[in-house]
């Protein structure tokens, strides 16, 4: 069955630096492209990072440069390493998986919270 497992949140202080995982379970990650939401309380859920199976990405406007997704395919483990955070960065950051190998499928991750604070 298909899992998605986050890790690495925590809180961390004004530019500072923290990476997000997410393992992907069910042997569906080859074939998937994989990608970061986050949503902050009050607010709508937004794209921060996405990278496809061919490791062509994309980044939400606010990244500004600060974060890089990435994939390691032999741990079916995707990555998001966050630098120069900001306090308008905490959220709860979701993993998200978009199954292209067979009939359309979506995952999402529980969440990790990040909080960027002093």
């Amino acid at each position: 069955q298909v899992r998605l497992v986050e890790s690495g949140g925590g809180l961390v202080q004004p530019g500072g630096s923290l990476r997000l995982s997410c393992e992907v379970f069910g042997g569906i990650f080859l074939r998937s492209a994989v990608a970061w939401y986050r949503q902050a309380p009050g607010k709508q859920r937004e794209l921060v990072a996405d990278i496809n199976f061919d490791d062509s990405t994309t980044y939400g406007d606010f990244v500004k440069g600060r974060f890089t997704i990435s994939r390691d395919n032999a741990e079916s483990t995707a990555h998001l390493q966050m630098s120069s955070l900001e306090p308008e960065d905490t959220a709860v950051y979701y993993c998200h998986v978009n199954f292209r190998g067979g009939p359309p499928s979506v995952y999402w991750g529980q969440g990790t919270q990040v909080t960027v604070s002093s």
